[in-house]
């Protein structure tokens, strides 16, 4: 895809969230904040953080448990993992999904910039097979398009916290940032 392309398809993408969470009965963004909400902080697209890469899926999907920010254990099944390299740092995500049938990955992370520039408890990304999926069998993985979970909003909702098996040991600076009003 064309990098000016790309990046209008990333503006965009911010534009109709912020739309959303400014306006929509379900936005996460409790009522009473939504008059001083003024958009989500953005790092500016950067196409060194967009992969196009083979998921390496398990042959054995071993199921992991775990516990959300209300105290509920998940189960997921570790359906396989992305090998990458973010600068000269050699990284592996794991990619999991609810149900063996979906097409959908769920892929959370925590970086050298959670708590610092990013939400504390990790960001996530989804990975829709029709979207993210190549023709040539590979998957797009692309940070810039990495989400807070609605709890960095809201203490009403519950969210995966990111396992250490997928806790990156070098800054993501793609993305969404900090929720600025928490």
């Amino acid at each position: 895809m064309e990098i000016s392309k790309w990046k209008e398809d990333i503006q965009e993408e911010r534009n109709q969230k912020d739309m959303f969470f400014s306006y929509h009965y379900q936005s996460p963004i409790p009522f009473e904040e939504r008059q001083q909400f003024k958009g989500l902080d953005y790092y500016p697209p950067d196409p060194d953080f967009r992969f196009g890469i083979e998921l390496h899926k398990h042959e054995e999907k071993k199921i992991l448990k775990i516990n959300d920010s209300q105290g509920n254990e998940l189960a997921f099944l570790r359906w396989g993992e992305f090998r990458f390299k973010i600068g000269d740092k050699e990284c592996t995500l794991q990619a999991y999904k609810s149900d063996p049938h979906e097409e959908r990955l769920f892929v959370p992370f925590r970086d050298e910039t959670s708590g610092k520039e990013t939400y504390g408890a990790g960001r996530y990304l989804d990975l829709d097979y029709e979207q993210h999926h190549t023709p040539d069998g590979k998957w797009i993985l692309d940070f810039n398009s990495a989400y807070n979970p609605w709890c960095a909003y809201n203490d009403a909702y519950a969210c995966p916290f990111v396992d250490p098996e997928n806790w990156l040991k070098v800054a993501v600076h793609a993305g969404e940032k900090k929720y600025s009003s928490r």
